[in-house]
């Protein structure tokens, strides 16, 4: 049973990677509207707005909508919208008025999390937009408005033809669960019969290994550990086991779980 377990916690941590950055934050994005014809106003006129990875040629959506307004069906007026959140139209059939006054604004909030609640990687997003208040593919109109989620804090002022008045503004938090990004590297074999490798893929400032007892086993001060480079640790005089390798620049730390073999 216990070599069982052994084999499980080292199927585990033979994949381990680095830990990617997941800022804590909100995001807040108001839009108003030009004038548009009115026939589809009150009667099918729809509007949506969701967010999506921004990765050219990748649509995948990653909230539930944060806004479907509009009267009848919008799934079947707002097409680019029903096949982007597919996993958020079942029982969708809004009957709410969709109007848009002079100066009025449509704003949505996103707090940084998938459709599972759980926060997502930072790095390139975008607000999709989409709305139909006419016939034909002149009454449609949507549009993106891309961000940076991460430690940074965003404020723009987006301009689109067929809207008014947009802003974006992306405020990162502070929170026990937010991580700042730190070195990439790449280290292998794991597990190891002693000596592992650390490929750079940035400058790197000190490397750290604590066992599973929390004692700092290893720790060095790193002067050339430049892009491209390559370095070895040398753990082989340690017990087999488990062990943690922080690695760190003076943005924050990256942290790999070992398995060292005897």
């Amino acid at each position: 049973m216990k070599k069982i377990y052994n084999l499980f916690l080292v199927a585990i941590l033979f994949c381990a990677t680095t830990i990617k950055s997941q800022t804590v934050g909100t995001l807040t994005f108001k839009i108003g509207e030009t004038s548009h014809s009115a026939t589809y106003s009150g009667t099918k006129r729809c509007f949506a707005v969701w967010i999506e990875q921004n990765t050219t040629g990748t649509t995948w959506v990653y909230t539930k909508s944060l806004i479907v307004k509009g009267k009848g069906t919008p799934s079947n007026h707002i097409p680019t919208w029903k096949t982007s959140s597919a996993s958020d139209v079942t029982g969708i059939s809004s009957t709410s008025t969709l109007t848009w006054t002079a100066g009025a604004l449509q704003t949505a909030t996103w707090d940084g999390k998938n459709v599972s609640g759980a926060i997502v990687a930072d790095g390139n997003y975008r607000v999709a937009i989409e709305e139909t208040w006419d016939h034909g593919t002149s009454g449609t109109k949507v549009a993106y408005f891309p961000f940076t989620k991460g430690a940074t804090v965003v404020n723009t002022t987006p301009t689109d033809a067929s809207f008014t008045g947009i802003t974006l503004a992306w405020a990162p938090t502070l929170a026990a669960d937010a991580f700042v990004k730190g070195p990439e590297v790449v280290v292998y074999p794991i597990p190891s019969k002693g000596i592992f490798n650390i490929d750079f893929k940035s400058d790197v400032k000190n490397i750290q290994v604590i066992d599973m007892n929390g004692k700092v086993v290893y720790n060095e001060e790193v002067t050339e550990a430049t892009s491209a480079s390559t370095k070895n640790v040398d753990l082989s005089r340690f017990d087999a086991g488990f062990y943690m390798m922080n690695i760190s620049d003076n943005n924050g730390t990256s942290t790999y779980k070992l398995v060292l073999e005897k």
